[in-house]
């Protein structure tokens, strides 16, 4: 399980809008953040060195899936078509390329 630190947290929050979270809020939050970076490794992506570029993008792409969980979590989707989102699929793509490589 990866820690959600304080900072992170917050930046999670800003991403989704959440101003004044409930403790039910914020523990889904930690439970789709977990399930998104499991999502990434799972993928062969790792979570890069902090403060670097990529770092950036796979921060972004954390938070896209934590965000589109949130607000996905009704048992049932009515009204609009959902598909996923191209530049989520770009992203994901990049991040697979530049995944360093072991001993380099």
């Amino acid at each position: 399980m990866t820690v959600l630190t304080d900072e992170r947290r917050a930046g999670l929050l800003a991403y989704c809008r959440i101003e004044e979270p409930t403790a039910e809020e914020l523990l889904t939050l930690e439970t789709l953040y977990d399930a998104a970076v499991g999502y990434l490794e799972g993928a062969g992506i790792s979570q890069p060195a902090p403060g670097t570029p990529r770092a950036a993008q796979y921060d972004l792409a954390v938070n896209f899936m934590v965000l589109r969980d949130f607000d996905l979590r009704d048992a049932t989707i009515t009204g609009t078509i959902v598909a996923d989102n191209p530049a989520f699929r770009r992203l994901i793509t990049q991040l697979k390329l530049t995944e360093p490589r072991e001993g380099a």
